[in-house]
């Protein structure tokens, strides 16, 4: 069996974070924000920060069909809680890139606030979608 190829974040990472700069954004990138409901450590992509604004942008990437897509509920939560239990932190960001999705769509379109209610606190982009926020500076 051939191993995944595991290095598919630091490609979005790379497109993520000069869109981050263009829009006057400081970050910082893999930032422990505490433990995971469960236990373990909870280490976010980039934290964010504009002003007084303080951003997590939590990046996942399905080049081809996977497991990622499932984990999607389980990390909304995990960034509900983190800006929960941090005054820190406004506002979570769930970034999709790749075309491997089988649920992109649903994701995307909201549908999953029928199981979860994650706003205001989650946004769940699509990885173009953020990019041209972030260029503008409309995060």
């Amino acid at each position: 069996m051939t191993p995944r190829d595991t290095r598919t974040g630091g490609v979005l990472e790379s497109m993520v974070l000069p869109a981050l700069r263009r829009g006057g954004y400081q970050f910082e990138p893999q930032v422990v924000i505490g433990r995971r409901p469960g236990g373990g450590t909870h280490k976010i992509d980039v934290v964010a920060t504009k002003g007084t604004r303080s951003l997590l942008i939590s990046l996942k990437w399905q080049q081809v069909h996977g497991t990622a897509e499932q984990k999607v509920p389980f990390e909304i939560i995990c960034l509900m809680r983190a800006i929960d239990e941090s005054e820190e932190y406004e506002k979570a960001y769930l970034v999709l890139g790749g075309d491997g999705w089988t649920l992109r769509d649903f994701y995307l379109s909201g549908d999953l606030h029928e199981f979860l209610d994650y706003d205001p606190q989650v946004e769940i982009l699509s990885l173009e979608r953020f990019v041209a926020r972030a260029n503008a500076s409309q995060l």
